[in-house]
């Protein structure tokens, strides 16, 4: 006989995700690693050159949800620039730094509270060192971008290419050499773009070393098969205890990677940020326009921050327990349907009562929470 008790558990999802543990490390004000909450990242598209549109691109970041943001630093007026961007925002600014060591230091001394640093064409061990004598100089943190397209390339013949084992090599032999520089305000990212290859170098450097970790699949594309690919590299990770900071690497938008960023965390119930909407897929059962009202919904509550859940259901099949588990719930039947708030019917309703009736229960939700 079964027995069905050890089905049971009273401990929710995220009581059972261990987290990795990790030494904590602060970019500006966001804590990173050591437990702290997974922060949120993403990184302009604007010419950091153009401060207005840089400063307005990352605002509608911060109102997404950001919690830290990336620029571009191609040349000085670009690592120039930071300073008046600083100004103009509110979360940490790190800046990306490629090929040329100098522009690290200027970005240093205009005001960035980070820099990305890439071990394969910072430019030798000379140069690197400098820069992290200031950082050290500064209490700046240093994230080491290990990336499997731009690999150094002793490692490169080692081993016949860009392997797992190739890139956490990278990284390791970094964090050696800026130890004994006496500097440790260190994270660390092993990027491909690939979802096997990521998730196999994290696996083998978590292993390895306990520094906090910055999660992403690289140049993962647009649409659909980007963020199923960032969801399952990042999701998988995640799920094992990995990661302590994301970025969702999207071609387009960048507030569309700060919402799938969210979207990753409330799914394995690590983070809750905003209004979450559970909808059937719809069938033959269903008698009401459901992807319409799903739709309008959406449109309205984006910009909520506070977290609930909403279950908007077309037919009596699983919508009564959907919209009975939810904050709350449209259980939809015949041209009508149940009105749900915290497990308790509140109203019948029309169709066309719908969106009015479920906007207006959310409002009061949110106020009654403030």
């Amino acid at each position: 006989m079964i027995d069905f008790r050890i089905l049971e558990s009273s401990h929710p999802v995220q009581d059972m995700i261990p987290r990795r543990k990790t030494c904590q490390i602060t970019v500006g004000s966001v804590k990173i690693g050591g437990g702290a909450p997974i922060s949120i990242q993403s990184m302009t598209k604007t010419d950091t050159r153009d401060v207005q549109k840089t400063v307005l691109q990352i605002r509608r970041l911060e109102a997404a949800g950001c919690e830290i943001v990336r620029v571009a630093v191609p040349d000085e007026e670009a690592a120039r620039a930071i300073a008046q961007i600083k100004k103009r925002i509110t979360i940490p600014l790190i800046a990306d730094i490629h090929f040329n060591y100098r522009l690290a230091l200027i970005s240093m001394e205009h005001g960035a509270d980070g820099l990305r640093i890439n071990p394969g064409n910072i430019g030798g061990r000379e140069r690197l060192k400098t820069v992290v004598n200031e950082a050290k100089r500064r209490s700046i943190p240093i994230r080491i971008g290990v990336n499997a397209g731009s690999l150094e390339r002793d490692l490169l013949r080692q081993f016949g290419g860009p392997t797992p084992e190739a890139m956490v090599l990278s990284g390791l032999r970094t964090i050696k050499y800026v130890e004994d520089l006496g500097f440790n305000l260190i994270k660390v990212s092993l990027k491909a773009s690939d979802v096997p290859r990521t998730i196999e170098a994290y696996r083998l450097f978590s292993e390895k070393s306990n520094y906090p970790l910055h999660l992403g699949v690289t140049e993962a594309g647009r649409g659909y098969r980007a963020v199923v690919k960032s969801a399952i590299g990042i999701g998988v990770l995640l799920f094992e205890g990995i990661g302590d900071t994301l970025r969702v690497s999207l071609t387009g938008d960048p507030v569309e990677e700060v919402r799938v960023g969210y979207e990753i965390l409330r799914s394995l119930k690590i983070r809750r940020r905003g209004v979450e909407i559970i909808s059937c897929p719809t069938c033959g059962r269903c008698e009401v326009n459901l992807s319409n009202l799903v739709k309008k919904i959406e449109k309205e509550v984006e910009r909520i921050q506070t977290p609930l859940t909403v279950a908007i259901m077309g037919c009596v099949v699983n919508g009564p327990g959907e919209a009975r588990e939810a904050d709350l719930g449209i259980a939809g039947g015949k041209g009508g349907g149940v009105l749900f708030r915290k497990g308790e019917i509140v109203k019948k309703l029309q169709e066309k009562e719908f969106v009015g009736a479920l906007l207006k229960e959310i409002e009061e939700m949110i106020q009654n929470q403030r």
